[in-house]
């Protein structure tokens, strides 16, 4: 409301010597095929929390820094040491810190997950659900999560006014009532 900047997103690029820039649809996938997702989020993750945090040592208001998480990434042993590691090196405040999953990820082996999340959460780390609306969950299960926001799927943004506008409006509307952003 007041206009200013609130929250930042991480996002990886790949800059290649005689390439360019590359965008991660074209490199993620080869990432979690050869097992070499796990390392790239990791640093990613230590990176936007460092990152973070210096700007906030900078004299910049706090920032929430949002990081995406690759389902192999989160499914990783250690996964909330890795997270709980970031923070203590880079010294960012875990409220600081938003975890992205898609809604696939935290709904595959949802009892499972709920584990994980639970400790992320426990330990003051936001989590969101992304690309929310593209079939995976019930809203039983929703409930169930213990995720702060909920990101609609871009099909749905896309479509508006073409009808995608009914279905935000009724998305937004479970969200509000779940208690979520």
């Amino acid at each position: 409301e007041s206009g200013l900047i609130i929250g930042v997103e991480a996002l990886i690029r790949w800059q290649h010597p005689e390439l360019g820039l590359i965008m991660p649809d074209r490199f993620i996938h080869v990432a979690e095929e050869t097992g070499l997702i796990n390392p790239i989020g990791d640093w990613v993750l230590c990176e936007a929390c460092r990152q973070a945090q210096a700007w906030s040592e900078s004299g910049l208001p706090p920032l929430v820094m949002a990081v995406n998480v690759a389902p192999v990434q989160f499914r990783q042993s250690g996964f909330v040491e890795v997270v709980a590691g970031a923070l203590a090196a880079s010294g960012l405040d875990a409220a600081r810190l938003e975890l992205e999953l898609t809604e696939r990820t935290v709904m595959h082996d949802a009892d499972i997950n709920l584990g994980t999340l639970s400790a992320l959460h426990r330990m003051g780390v936001e989590l969101s659900l992304d690309d929310f609306g593209t079939g995976y969950s019930s809203l039983s299960s929703l409930m169930k999560q213990p995720v702060s926001l909920v990101k609609i799927d871009q099909s749905f943004v896309k479509d508006v006014p073409g009808g995608g506008e009914v279905l935000i409006k009724a998305t937004v509307d479970v969200a509000l009532r779940f208690g979520l952003e």
